[in-house]
């Protein structure tokens, strides 16, 4: 049974908060990594390291989310939230004490235990508290301010960095203040236990739901580990590939707050088929882009794609589950996004070795829009065979 319990305002706002406090949990130190690595230049190895310092938390995410799912449904959304949350603040902030490169490491990859407790209790938290078109758009503002914590902490972030590398992990301190008010404001929501029988059981298409996450999420990753070097040749500094690259977490806000509204109109696989098509077409431009004003225009249409895809995910899952099982049907979405953004520089390097970061780009957005068009395609031959 899905909570009766309205949440008041107090909770709505706390998992609203706590949300912008994930995507941009591994990006925090981005800023610091060259200072990082002079500091660390005399441990065998560093220059490998400290890069890993940055991606070992989205790793640590996609391994540690099936856990966080399994607490979730069996100890509660609050407990893990709770706990997500006390971790996210010592993990995170002892990067400021920490002078060993190892322990530097242990320290990120407990952060990205925390991230992925955090994720999957607010997500099940969300749709236990909603259904229909409320759950919609609270599943788009959730996306809305996760992206927003890129446009507020990533500055940020830079800022501190000019002081000290060690300053931005003061930063993740933040999750104390929300863990207060999640400690005050947030009950457990009612729950049924799965019918005898169906324990084991998932719907076939939350595999696809997966998959589909990791392929997105791999491909808009492109945007912030391949984009400065092609910007790089059209001359552009720092400040340039900084803003162009924020310019995908905007519009993924537009696209997060608009989605609720697009759902109205359009069933879940035509939203997915859009938001698919929109990035195709934006990588397209990125890799036949002339000039840097191109390449933003590639950006912005392949992140308001992301904007509309991330909740319409979401909300598929939360409707194919059974209350009782969201917590772990929700974390292997966590799984797809942060596994998609490990392996996205990896699995794009042998495309950027033979064809070149454009071609990368070109290639990917045929792809992506061949496979919408593929599948609107099917839908609208479903469709008919339906209405006969």
């Amino acid at each position: 049974m899905t909570n009766t319990l309205a949440p008041t305002r107090r909770a709505r706002g706390t998992v609203l908060a706590a949300a912008p406090l994930t995507i941009m949990a591994a990006a925090i130190i981005a800023p610091s990594l060259p200072a990082m690595r002079e500091d660390f230049a005399d441990t065998p190895g560093s220059g490998l390291l400290v890069r890993l310092a940055l991606t070992v938390t989205s790793l640590a995410i996609a391994i540690s989310a099936p856990l966080s799912g399994i607490v979730a449904d069996r100890v509660g959304r609050r407990p893990l939230l709770l706990s997500g949350l006390g971790l996210y603040a010592v993990s995170g902030t002892a990067g400021f004490f920490v002078d060993d490169l190892y322990l530097l490491l242990i320290t990120r990859a407990a952060l990205g235990l925390a991230v992925g407790g955090i994720m999957t209790a607010i997500s099940t938290l969300i749709t236990d508290w909603f259904t229909g078109g409320r759950r919609a758009s609270f599943l788009g503002l959730q996306q809305a301010f996760a992206s927003l914590g890129g446009v507020v902490f990533l500055p940020l972030a830079g800022l501190l960095a000019t002081v000290n590398w060690h300053a931005p992990f003061w930063i993740y301190s933040v999750s104390v203040i929300v863990a207060v008010f999640a400690l005050v404001s947030l009950r457990e929501p009612e729950r049924n236990s799965p019918a005898a029988g169906e324990a084991g059981r998932l719907p076939a298409r939350i595999g696809g739901v997966y998959v589909l996450a990791f392929v997105v999420t791999l491909v808009f990753y492109m945007a912030p580990t391949q984009l400065p070097f092609l910007l790089d040749g059209f001359g552009s500094g720092p400040v340039v590939v900084g803003a162009v690259v924020a310019g995908s977490t905007l519009t993924g806000v537009v696209g997060a707050l608009a989605f609720p509204r697009l759902r109205r109109r359009l069933g879940p696989t035509a939203i997915t088929t859009v938001s698919v098509a929109l990035m195709g077409v934006g990588w397209l431009v990125i890799g036949t882009a002339g000039t840097v004003a191109q390449v933003v225009a590639g950006l912005l249409a392949g992140g308001l794609g992301v904007g509309f895809v991330v909740p319409n995910l979401n909300l598929r899952l939360a409707e194919a589950a059974d209350p009782a099982r969201r917590g772990r049907v929700l974390s292997g979405l966590v799984t797809g996004i942060f596994l998609g953004q490990f392996l996205s520089p990896l699995v794009v390097e042998p495309l950027v070795q033979g064809i070149g970061i454009a071609g990368a780009f070109t290639w990917s957005g045929i792809a992506l829009a061949a496979g919408a068009a593929l599948a609107a395609l099917l839908s609208n031959r479903n469709n008919g065979k339906e209405t006969r």
